[in-house]
């Protein structure tokens, strides 16, 4: 059985307005996806409604065969699919090493395993995440999904605002932990980032899939990411 995380024919609506409209794709274990679009295309809104976070109007997400859509965000996550959500978010009272331990459900090895990918956070451990930089929350962030032992990761714009350097460090980190047999999809503003290191890409503007096929294509011919860009209303 080839694991997957399949999205087919999802709609998803913020309010009055259909942000998202018969959206179909699928993640394999192990496989990087690049999702790529202009702002407000409904690359973050597909991001919450898959990890349950907005209602689906129509369509359906599939976990290895088991539909997922409409179950709460923690039933989600224990499922499997972690989220990293646009913006380093992180629990900013707390200390980095309860960050971690939240994120693991009080698993006490948790923040030792986070130092295993980020060793950079043992210096950080008791303080306020706060009190952090901004690519230093993004490695908390990051962390938190990777200790609930997910088999699908997606990654929400990652490298927003951050230093060149911190953004190669996660992307290493991305890639290993598909090499470790993980799911991710990506998000990128950095076309480049997500194309040099996926194995498939799909565009994605005003709601629709306009671009689905292998980042070479699209590296090879820009003229087709351009046109997915600038795609008019359906």
């Amino acid at each position: 059985m080839t694991h997957r995380l399949e999205i087919d024919g999802l709609s998803v609506a913020r309010g009055a307005k259909t942000v998202l409209s018969d959206i179909s794709m699928a993640i394999e274990r192990g496989r990087i996806v690049a999702l790529l679009g202009p702002n407000g295309a409904g690359k973050s809104s597909l991001v919450l409604a898959l990890a349950g976070l907005l209602p689906v109007a129509s369509g359906s997400v599939s976990l290895d065969g088991v539909r997922i859509d409409g179950h709460t965000p923690h039933r989600i996550r224990k499922a499997g699919v972690a989220c990293v959500p646009e913006g380093h978010q992180v629990l900013t009272k707390l200390s980095v090493r309860d960050n971690i331990r939240v994120a693991a459900d009080g698993d006490g090895d948790a923040f030792r395993r986070a130092c295993a990918v980020f060793p950079e956070l043992e210096a950080f451990a008791d303080r306020a995440a706060d009190t952090l930089s901004g690519g230093q929350q993004q490695m908390v962030a990051l962390a938190q999904a990777l200790v609930a032992d997910p088999t699908f990761i997606l990654a929400d714009e990652m490298s927003l605002g951050l230093a060149p350097v911190v953004v190669r460090r996660l992307m290493g980190v991305v890639e290993q932990a598909a090499r470790d047999g993980i799911g991710v999809l990506l998000i990128e503003q950095f076309t480049h980032l997500a194309l040099d290191i996926a194995d498939h890409a799909y565009v994605v503007n005003r709601g629709r899939i306009r671009f689905d096929g292998p980042p070479a294509e699209l590296k090879a011919n820009p003229q087709l990411l351009e046109q997915a860009y600038l795609a008019a209303p359906a």
